[in-house]
């Protein structure tokens, strides 16, 4: 939900809309520079979503982050960004910060992703007090991105030191794009599988629910409305209804209706995803 308005709007719009659980970003997700929060508005953010009982709460960090890149300035600034974002997270109270790893701007792959697990390493040692978890998000594997396979997650977490702050975070039209078979019963059941014997299903904290306007294997990551894309109903029906993630937080990123930024209301397009993900919750 958008924060415009201010911090307890995006509950405000969340309660509107019935949901369960938040996402949002603290800040401009395409600007390094964030406006300080103000003290009233964490607390009113606070108070608002305890009245909510949404339950429980993320945010995004911000897309310039790249904790992945061998470049020392672009390293410098995404490591302070991303700790100003566990520290603003942890001062809204949030569950924790999902993250995409990032991307290779030279050098390997494994090189890379030691580069993410370091910085992830130092950034929780810093806030050893800190409650806020890092979650990485799996990606579609576009570009020279990481995170597109669960054995780069996996490597991560370990280079990181395997602290219990380091979730995951699945994305629907990120594993479809990355040649994850969700679809069918049986690669459903394999993906799944694979994830926990390779990462942990202990690992896992939220999920992005978002169709794919891409095939399976594009490594395009281009999210659609529900239904609507390549993944389609009955593997949405299949993983509401799996008992393993009922606890689970899961999160809608499909497209907004353009223009509806001002004071908090009903996004039709909102409401249409939620209503169709509401109707396949409890229909095996």
């Amino acid at each position: 939900m958008s924060i415009a308005g201010g911090l307890p709007c995006a509950v405000e719009r969340a309660v509107l809309h019935g949901c369960e659980t938040l996402q949002i970003f603290t800040r401009s997700a395409s600007q390094w520079r964030a406006r300080p929060l103000p003290g009233d508005e964490v607390a009113g953010f606070r108070a608002a979503l305890a009245r909510s009982g949404i339950f429980p709460a993320v945010a995004h960090a911000s897309y310039l982050i790249n904790l992945a890149t061998r470049s020392p300035s672009l390293r410098a600034q995404s490591i302070a960004s991303f700790g100003e974002e566990l520290d603003r997270a942890e001062a809204l109270g949030l569950m924790g910060v999902v993250l995409h790893p990032g991307a290779c701007t030279g050098g390997s792959e494994p090189e890379a992703l030691h580069l993410v697990g370091d910085a992830i390493r130092e950034l929780l040692k810093e806030r050893r007090r800190a409650k806020v978890m890092v979650v990485l998000e799996n990606t579609a594997g576009q570009g020279t991105s990481v995170g597109h396979r669960f054995e780069h997650l996996a490597a991560i977490i370990a280079r990181a030191g395997g602290s219990r702050r380091i979730g995951v975070c699945l994305d629907t039209c990120h594993l479809l794009a990355a040649g994850f078979d969700i679809v069918s019963a049986g690669g459903y059941e394999a993906t799944f599988e694979a994830f926990d014997r390779v990462v942990g299903l202990d690992r896992l904290r939220v999920f992005h629910l978002n169709d794919s306007k891409r095939t399976m294997g594009s490594r395009v990551d281009r999210h659609e409305h529900i239904g609507r894309g390549e993944i389609g109903l009955a593997a949405f029906r299949r993983l509401l209804n799996d008992e393993r993630f009922d606890h689970l937080p899961m999160i809608v990123e499909t497209p907004k209706t353009e223009g509806r930024r001002g004071v908090p209301d009903v996004d039709p397009l909102d409401k249409m995803n939620l209503e169709t993900l509401r109707r396949l919750r409890g229909k095996k």
